[in-house]
């Protein structure tokens, strides 16, 4: 696996903090969210870790707009993304 360039690791701490911040919305458990969405809860603590070098997938932001009922385009377009 290629290293991430600053930008990619930009757009990778961006993505994290999105999907925390819509869990948090959500249900501030992780467990719980995690469950509702029909996700693994390790998955969803690595995926919102910070130190964490792999991202997360197109496929699985998809899986968590669907499980919140919002698009991809309302999960990108978040001041989190124009700052």
């Amino acid at each position: 696996m290629a290293k991430l360039n600053e930008l990619d690791k930009e757009l990778r701490t961006k993505i994290i903090l999105r999907v925390r911040e819509l869990r948090e919305e959500y249900e501030d458990n992780q467990s719980k969210f995690a469950g509702e969405l029909g996700l693994d809860k390790q998955l969803l603590n690595n995926w919102e870790s910070l130190s964490n070098n792999r991202g997360i997938s197109i496929y699985s932001i998809n899986k968590i707009c669907k499980g919140l009922d919002i698009s991809l385009k309302d999960f990108f377009d978040s001041t989190i993304f124009s700052e």
